[in-house]
């Protein structure tokens, strides 16, 4: 075992995390928590992924804020909005990720779409 050690509390040692339609940001230092979310935006986006929910909690509301803040000016970010309640209400934010290709639609060259539902020709859920 080392410092850098990712096994170890309060190691220093990136973790490296499945990109999957959700992120829950509760085991994340609020220090850390605008760089996660950028680089799972990030991630997402080249994966293919139209639509993702960050799960900030409920609390008192500066990590909804904080997040929030940063998807308003995130480039790969369309639009965003408090989840729906079955989906975490203000505990999340549902975001709409731009559509990113070589010709400027669709995703990026070589990512198929993750299933997850039936999905209009904008990536929103049908149902």
């Amino acid at each position: 075992m080392t410092p850098d050690d990712p096994d170890i509390p309060g190691s220093d040692s990136p973790v490296e995390l499945p990109i999957e339609d959700a992120l829950d940001l509760h085991p994340f230092a609020p220090r850390d928590v605008l760089s996660v979310v950028d680089e799972y935006l990030r991630a997402a986006s080249a994966r293919g992924f139209t639509e993702v929910r960050i799960i900030h909690g409920r609390g008192i509301g500066a990590q909804r804020r904080a997040v929030q803040g940063m998807l308003a000016t995130h480039p790969l970010v369309a639009r965003f909005a408090d989840a729906s309640p079955e989906r975490g209400g203000w505990g999340a934010t549902v975001v709409v990720l731009r559509r990113v290709g070589s010709d400027g639609g669709g995703p990026a060259a070589g990512v198929t779409r993750p299933s997850g539902g039936a999905r209009g020709p904008r990536g929103e859920p049908t149902s």
